[in-house]
């Protein structure tokens, strides 16, 4: 008898944003006047490992933009960006030594005591 293995289905890759972090990023863009705001993620040159994430409340997705929803929130992220975030977590981390806003990259090979810097 013959067997044929199979392979499994790639799962997709996406960013994923945590419930409490949706509910920082409402709470900010009511005090900033955007209710509506949905939010940009991106990946820049910089920081002390040598890309670094940023964030903005934007209103519209730029032509190019992959857009993730999640809870309600949309999130608009450049194509190349993307490859960087792909399977990304955002979260929320508060309390007496919270750092805000924590990316979980599986991608990120080094990452910096500030959370806000990586290497891949």
């Amino acid at each position: 008898m013959t067997t044929t293995a199979t392979r499994p289905t790639p799962v997709p890759l996406t960013i994923h944003i945590a419930e409490d972090a949706v509910d920082h990023v409402r709470q900010f863009a009511e005090q900033a006047g955007k209710p509506e705001g949905s939010l940009r993620v991106a990946v820049k040159g910089g920081g002390c490992s040598g890309l670094t994430y940023s964030l903005d409340l934007v209103d519209e997705p730029h032509e190019d933009d992959k857009v993730v929803e999640e809870y309600g929130l949309k999130l608009f992220v450049d194509r190349k960006s993307y490859v960087f975030l792909a399977g990304t977590t955002l979260g929320y981390s508060g309390g007496l030594n919270g750092k805000g806003f924590v990316f979980d990259n599986p991608n990120a090979k080094t990452t910096c005591g500030c959370g806000t810097s990586f290497g891949i």
